[in-house]
C-alpha cells in the first residue's frame, strides 16, 4: 500500500497522506512521496493547484513517533518535515482536513497557503505537552496567519482547537459541514481556472513581502509582476474578457 496517494482532476493534484492506521502520522516514506508529489505539482503545466489531504478521516496526526524513536526522521533534505514544509510549492496548495489535525500535522496545514476544515476538524500543536517543540515550521509560520498573541496561546498550552475557533482566528479559510475535500475541490477549482503565471507571482508577492523594507518593496513587486503583464496569458486573459469567454493560458 503506497502510503502517499495522488489524483489529478482538472488541473488540481490531490495529494492524500495514506496511513489511515496510524491517523496518517507522517514517516520518512511519506515525506518522500509528498516531496514527489509536489514536485509534481509544480513541474507539470496542466496543473494549477494541489490540494492535500489525509485518508480515513484524520487530517494528519504529526511526526511518527514509533519512527522517530526507532531513529527515522520523517523529512527529505532541503524539502524538511513531510518533504515540502521548508520549500513549498510554486503553485497554491490548499489544506482539507478531516478529524485532527495535530502537532506536525498541524504545521502541515500552517504551510499550506489556503485551508477547508469540516465542521468537526480539531486543530493544535501539542508538543510542549511532551517537552517538544513544534519546529516543523509552525512557530516560525503561525504568528503570521493568526497573530502573536493567538500563536502564543495555541503554542504554550498545546491545547486544541475547533475550526469554529480556528476560523474566527483566521486560520480557516472555509468550513464544510460535509467532506472538506469536497470543499477544497470546489475552492480549488476557482482558483486553478486563473492565469498560472498570475497565481505563482502573487503567492512569491504575499509571502516574500514581509522580508522586504518599505524602500524595496515597489521594485521587488515589479520584478515578480513585470513578466506577467508582459507575457502572451495577459494578453489573452484581456482578449478573452472583451470576448466573453473562458481564458486559454499557455502559461507563458
Amino acid at each position: 500500500m503506497s502510503e502517499v496517494l495522488t489524483d489529478i482532476q482538472d488541473g488540481v493534484i490531490v495529494i492524500t497522506i495514506n496511513r489511515p492506521e496510524a491517523k496518517n502520522a507522517v514517516n520518512r516514506a511519506v515525506a518522500e512521496g509528498v516531496a514527489a508529489a509536489m514536485e509534481q505539482l509544480d513541474s507539470d503545466n496542466s496543473l494549477n493547484a494541489g490540494i492535500i489531504t489525509g485518508a480515513g478521516g484524520t487530517f494528519c496526526s504529526g511526526m511518527d513517533l514509533k519512527g522517530f524513536l526507532k531513529g527515522e526522521l520523517p523529512m527529505v533534505a532541503g524539502k524538511g518535515f513531510c518533504g515540502f514544509i521548508e520549500s513549498p510549492p510554486e503553485k497554491p496548495l490548499i489544506a482539507a482536513v478531516e478529524g485532527y489535525a495535530l502537532a506536525g500535522g498541524m504545521e502541515v496545514a500552517i504551510a499550506s497557503d489556503l485551508c477547508v476544515a469540516n465542521s468537526k476538524a480539531q486543530f493544535g500543536i501539542p508538543e510542549v505537552k511532551r517537552s517538544l517543540v513544534a519546529a516543523a515550521g509552525g512557530l516560525l509560520t503561525l504568528p503570521s496567519i493568526v497573530g502573536k498573541r493567538m500563536a502564543m496561546e495555541l503554542a504554550l498550552t498545546g491545547d486544541f482547537i475547533d475550526a469554529q475557533r480556528a476560523y474566527e482566528m483566521g486560520f480557516v479559510n472555509r468550513i464544510t459541514d460535509g467532506p472538506a475535500l469536497d470543499g477544497a475541490l470546489e475552492f480549488a477549482a476557482r482558483v486553478a481556472a486563473n492565469g498560472p503565471l498570475a497565481l505563482k507571482a502573487t503567492k512569491r508577492i504575499i509571502n516574500e513581502r514581509p522580508d522586504w523594507s518599505s524602500e524595496e518593496m515597489w521594485q521587488k513587486q515589479q520584478e515578480l509582476s513585470g513578466a506577467v503583464f508582459a507575457s502572451e496569458d495577459s494578453k489573452e486573459g484581456a482578449r478573452a474578457f472583451a470576448e466573453k469567454r473562458k481564458p486559454n493560458w499557455q502559461g507563458k
